[in-house]
């Protein structure tokens, strides 16, 4: 007689993590709850950390209308921009460089500038969207956004808008005397 009893096998299954969270619900591997009311907390502290570290800025509402072409990429007649709102972000404060290149004196300086979501939409009642015209409050000159990225930390709550932007020429066209 065999002394020796083995356990029949039996087939291994593999459950990943996100089925099995998916399956359960809630589970203990969920780092913040989201119904809970300080998963903003993060968000605010960074909007908070942006306007201590950050400069003064003043964001020209763009209004979109139907005299925009497509085929040029650019306004048929003269655009008009609402009061600035202040907000506060980083950037990295260049000189303008004036390069001579082949076709004449071209400005290459892009700039990248960083709000805080929450804070943009507060003060804009939207997000900023590509025509907005940004001007920091030490400096004398315009920027206008050309793309805006959400930069996120889901897990956090924190939003970043990163708008890039290019110096605006020919300010007074734009904006009138009003703002200037």
């Amino acid at each position: 007689m065999n002394k020796f009893h083995y356990n029949p096998s039996k087939p291994k299954t593999v459950v990943f993590a996100d089925a099995a969270i998916a399956r359960e619900g809630a589970s203990e591997l969920n780092m913040f709850d989201p119904s809970n009311p300080d998963i903003g907390l993060f968000d605010i502290i960074d909007g908070e950390l942006i306007a201590l570290a950050g400069s003064e800025m003043l964001i020209f509402k763009y209004s979109s209308d139907t005299n925009f072409d497509d085929l040029y990429d650019e306004h048929r007649g003269k655009v008009m921009y609402y009061k600035p709102q202040h907000v506060f972000g980083h950037y990295d404060p260049r000189p303008i460089e004036e390069n001579l290149a082949e076709f004449g004196i071209e400005l290459t300086n892009d700039q990248i500038f960083t709000f805080n979501k929450t804070n943009v939409e507060l003060a804009l009642g939207r997000q900023a969207i590509p025509g907005d015209v940004i001007k920091p409050k030490f400096q004398n000159t315009y920027y206008e956004i050309y793309e805006v990225q959400e930069d996120s930390f889901e897990a956090y709550g924190v939003f970043h808008l990163t708008c890039s932007a290019k110096i605006l020429r020919d300010v007074e066209g734009f904006l009138g005397n009003q703002f200037i």
